[in-house]
């Protein structure tokens, strides 16, 4: 998994960002995406969809979500430069040690070292990790 921006498909690894195309519920990616619509699309595109939350509402979820401490491939970090998580920057781990994001100063989706976000004053604070909940059989 530590080449997950190589496994997708070509318009999700030339995303330009834009930070007013925030989560809605569609993943469509074509007019870009700010960090958060680019993670919930990433994760939809590996089976794991997200209702269109607000970064606090992805926080305190418990029902779609679950905080974890042991980092998985394809779960969502959340960094700020405070403990709060309201406009914190998400990004999706990748694995080993890695995660993929879309950020306003790259412009296009990077794989950054973790320790390479917490090396950065905006993101020297990582709030914690969730992992979508498996959907249950019917």
């Amino acid at each position: 998994m530590s080449d997950l921006l190589g496994r997708l498909p070509a318009h999700f690894r030339a995303m330009l960002y834009n930070g007013s195309a925030i989560p809605d519920g569609d993943h469509d990616l074509g007019q870009g995406a700010n960090c958060q619509r680019y993670a919930y699309a990433v994760l939809a595109h590996f089976g794991r969809a997200l209702p269109p939350f607000r970064l606090s509402e992805l926080w305190a979820d418990c029902v779609h979500t679950e905080l974890v401490t042991m980092l998985e491939p394809l779960e969502l970090l959340l960094f700020a430069d405070t403990p709060e998580p309201y406009g914190a920057h998400i990004a999706v781990y990748a694995g080993d040690g890695a995660a993929l994001h879309l950020c306003q100063s790259a412009g296009v989706p990077q794989v950054w070292p973790l320790e390479r976000f917490l090396a950065q004053q905006r993101y020297a604070c990582l709030l914690g990790a969730k992992r979508v909940r498996a959907k249950p059989a019917v």
